[in-house]
């Protein structure tokens, strides 16, 4: 399994519904809920590895501290074996399978030993080494995008809000506190006023333009200058000013909902959609703001596009698309096309990047994992089996507890529909399939 170095984008038939599925936030204990009791399994496995190349084709915090008290998750759905970390000797492959019986996983985040988890059962799952460490829980539904900055986290919802939570302090780390939402309930009051301030989304209905109206279904941030871009499926890509949580911007950015926004180098910004389309956004000054504006259109096609991630070690975007391919753009060369990634049978969900190593999640239910070698040629190392519905979500750490400087290692967790979450080791040393294959 190699990369195709070609420029001709095939069409594919589309994925259809399938990202559909799913169809002022004061005061905080309006959204109190009890966590049902269900009942759930935790296994692990051996990692497999095909050797046969494939081809395209939810808020109240939960504020007991688990040092003081006994957990607040008594009666969680989600049960961990306690022996589980014990037989994990540093080797590669999967590390942990954590099985739920009621609900799909929709969103992951990592942040050094914290893993954060989003599903539809309205409730954030913070979880450390692997066993469950605190969360919090809202009434707005499924949760579809987390993002973790410093002591805050972001979360994107069906409801087409962001909430914002801050972990309360370092002595309980386990607290999470609801700040409040983006757009501030300052803000809207302020432009509820002025007419102009309002846009038509659908007949006799007028919505605020700082607001969105669908599904928050993606963000991404740029730390470095302190903004947060949400894209939603009422196609509009949203401009936050972390500072005070501003909506500096609404773009109408496409024709159809947004399914994945990434915050790229040399300031732009990329957007990709269910309309096929992969759009780069240009950030610049004008007068003390600044403003975003398209300066591309990399790709169009019939096919939805699905994922997006971007390289910051080599400079390249990757977009996964509903026919099975990903395609690549290289900063070097002036964003060319730079090749195909074939790998998958079905959509590609979800895309992740760690040092010269790239993931690629699937409605088939594997991930490929995919190493950058010099002068741009992608090889497939493995292909990660296991899971039994499509992986939705990819989240990835250096794993500082084996990772070398000749050996990188990483950490990759794995969200799915099929109700669990897989931990897996990876090196980005190991040999490819082909070498595997010659070995064996």
């Amino acid at each position: 399994m190699v990369m195709e170095q070609s420029n001709n984008l095939h069409s594919r038939p589309k994925l259809g519904t399938l990202f559909k599925s799913e169809p002022s936030l004061f005061p905080i204990g309006a959204e109190d809920d009890e966590v049902p009791n269900r009942k759930s399994s935790a296994s692990m496995a051996s990692p497999r590895c095909s050797n046969s190349t494939t081809t395209s084709g939810e808020g109240s915090p939960y504020i007991m501290s688990p040092w003081i008290q006994a957990s607040p998750y008594i009666k969680s759905p989600w049960v961990i074996n306690p022996s589980m970390l014990e037989a994990d000797y540093g080797q590669d492959g999967l590390i942990a399978s954590i099985v739920r019986e009621e609900g799909h996983i929709y969103s992951l985040a990592a942040a050094g030993d914290l893993v954060y988890t989003g599903s539809d059962s309205k409730n954030i799952r913070v979880w450390k080494d692997l066993k469950e460490f605190s969360g919090f829980k809202t009434k707005s539904g499924l949760v579809k995008a987390i993002i973790v900055l410093g002591d805050k986290v972001f979360t994107g919802h069906q409801d087409g809000k962001i909430r914002v939570w801050k972990v309360s302090s370092t002595t309980s780390p386990s607290v999470h506190k609801r700040l409040g939402s983006l757009p501030t309930f300052k803000d809207i009051i302020k432009s509820s006023v002025k007419p102009k301030n309002y846009v038509e989304v659908r007949r006799n209905r007028n919505v605020l333009r700082i607001k969105h109206f669908d599904a928050v279904s993606c963000m991404s941030v740029n730390e470095e200058v302190g903004l947060l871009y949400s894209g939603s499926w009422d196609k509009t890509l949203k401009v936050w000013r972390l500072a005070d949580s501003k909506c500096l911007e609404s773009i109408d950015a496409h024709d159809d909902v947004i399914n994945s926004v990434v915050a790229g180098f040399d300031s732009l910004v990329f957007t990709g959609s269910a309309d096929g389309t992969v759009k780069v956004w240009k950030r610049e000054l004008q007068g003390k703001g600044t403003k975003h504006f398209l300066v591309q259109v990399l790709l169009k096609q019939e096919n939805a596009v699905t994922s997006l991630a971007v390289s910051r070690e080599s400079a390249v975007l990757y977009c996964g698309s509903s026919d099975g391919l990903v395609n690549l753009w290289e900063r070097d060369k002036r964003l060319s096309h730079g090749g195909i990634l074939r790998g998958h049978k079905m959509a590609v969900l979800c895309l992740a990047t760690a040092g010269n190593l790239v993931f690629s999640g699937s409605a088939d239910g594997s991930i490929c994992v995919w190493r950058r070698e010099k002068g741009g040629i992608h090889k497939c190392l493995s292909v990660l089996t296991g899971h039994t519905g499509p992986v939705k979500c990819l989240a990835v750490e250096e794993d500082d507890r084996t990772s070398r400087k000749t050996d990188r290692k990483w950490i990759v967790y794995s969200g799915s529909l099929d109700k669990s979450v897989k931990v897996w080791r990876l090196s980005e040393n190991a040999p490819d399939m082909k070498e595997i294959k010659q070995v064996g």
